[in-house]
């Protein structure tokens, strides 16, 4: 069996140049892996996945062009084999969940890279899922939450972009007193002391995007 057969082959996703040069330089003092290609979009992300096919891809959530879910729901439709670990600074529970449930096969803070990331590609590469203990934890810590409906997550995100009840029915084509209801059931479900408050939970949750 020859050294390529044993090694690793791994694609790196991440708009910054800089963490992914760590990254690069963490993987060279591995005898059993190796650094095949990079990319800084989504779309790119796409196009070198099907240009190298890697065993492991570490693909951030956050970038131009195309995020890293989208790129991730791609690729992972196209090829189902696909082993991906996300890597991400954002740790929301509903955004862990949208992740794994397209196909990520881990989920690892960028804080966690150093002490978790080699650990976690070879566990990846030998089939296994991992979450890392904090990934964990804020799933755990919101598993009894009543999710927000498709029409009150809606609500949120214009609520978020800055709109009024008013400007908000306008957009969605419903009367002001059904935007009042579904404020009432946002702030409700989640824990939240206002409009301002809920907008911060959704975006640091994942339930929608900044």
């Amino acid at each position: 069996m020859s050294f390529e057969t044993n090694t690793i082959r791994i694609l790196v996703v991440d708009d910054h140049p800089l963490f992914r040069s760590g990254i690069a330089a963490l993987l060279a003092t591995q005898s059993d892996m190796r650094l095949v290609g990079e990319a800084s979009t989504g779309r790119e992300a796409i196009e070198r996945f099907r240009l190298h096919r890697p065993d492991i891809t570490l693909m951030d959530l956050q970038m131009p062009e195309m995020n890293g879910l989208d790129a991730l729901t791609t690729i992972c439709r196209d090829f189902p084999e696909a082993r991906i670990i996300v890597l991400t600074t954002y740790i929301g529970d509903v955004q862990i969940l949208r992740a794994m449930k397209v196909g990520a096969r881990a989920y690892l803070l960028k804080s966690l890279v150093d002490k978790d990331l080699l650990e976690t590609i070879r566990a990846v590469h030998a089939g296994k899922k991992a979450l890392s203990a904090e990934a964990s934890y804020e799933l755990a810590e919101h598993a009894t939450d009543e999710a927000l409906t498709p029409a009150e997550v809606a609500v949120l995100r214009l609520i978020a972009a800055g709109n009024a009840n008013k400007q908000i029915a306008a957009q969605l084509n419903i009367t002001e007193e059904t935007v009042k209801g579904r404020v009432k059931n946002i702030l409700s479900k989640l824990g939240a002391h206002d409009r301002t408050h809920a907008a911060m939970i959704g975006v640091k949750r994942g339930i929608i995007q900044s």
